[in-house]
């Protein structure tokens, strides 16, 4: 069924987009992605963009939408991979995103598949596992999975806190849109390639 969800900019603006029945998925809220993507700016356009925890592909979809060269979507619900699917389709995207159905821990441990490195690195766990997370980004060799200059954004609950580096990225900024935080990273230029 579509849902209330939009694409809000782009070559895609103003489609509806199939949202979760239940409250088990928490897509990004249209406000917080416009946010996000203000944020991003023009560091988006020809860029690549990984979307892990993509839930539905709205973020993804959006990116596409606003230029992105390339998305990695990273989810490992089933519910979710449909809806992220039965999108894909609705807004006839093909090869611009890649689709990994598997955890987000799967997906870091084999570097193999990342397709990267990547301008943007987007993620949006569950609230419950933000923590979990950045234990992720610490223990992994990430480097690969970022370009030189790039960033890291984190969606999760403005009540936690997340570390000030995590792997070879450093913390910039935070935005908060009322119960909900984006915190910005950035490659540190000072971790070797």
């Amino acid at each position: 069924m579509l849902s209330g969800m939009r694409v809000i900019a782009g070559t895609h603006r103003g489609r509806r987009l199939y949202g979760p029945r239940t409250r088990a998925l928490r897509p990004t809220s249209d406000r917080v992605r416009e946010a996000l993507f203000s944020i991003l700016g023009n560091r988006l356009r020809n860029g690549r963009f990984l979307d892990l925890y993509a839930g539905t592909g709205a973020v993804g979809i959006e990116a596409v939408s606003r230029g992105a060269e390339h998305v990695t979507s990273v989810e490992s619900n089933r519910d979710a991979l449909k809806l992220l699917h039965q999108n894909l389709e609705l807004c006839h995207i093909g090869d611009e995103i890649a689709v990994r159905g598997q955890t987000v821990q799967q997906f870091l441990n084999h570097a193999v598949q990342w397709n990267g490195p990547y301008d943007i690195v987007f993620a949006d766990p569950p609230y419950a596992e933000a923590s979990e997370l950045a234990s992720l980004l610490t223990e992994s060799q990430t480097q690969d999975l970022f370009a030189q200059d790039s960033w890291l954004v984190i969606e999760h609950a403005a009540k936690t806190d997340l570390p000030m580096s995590l792997g070879c990225t450093r913390f910039l900024r935070r935005y908060r849109y009322g119960d909900t935080a984006l915190s910005l990273y950035f490659r540190s230029p000072t971790v070797p390639a």
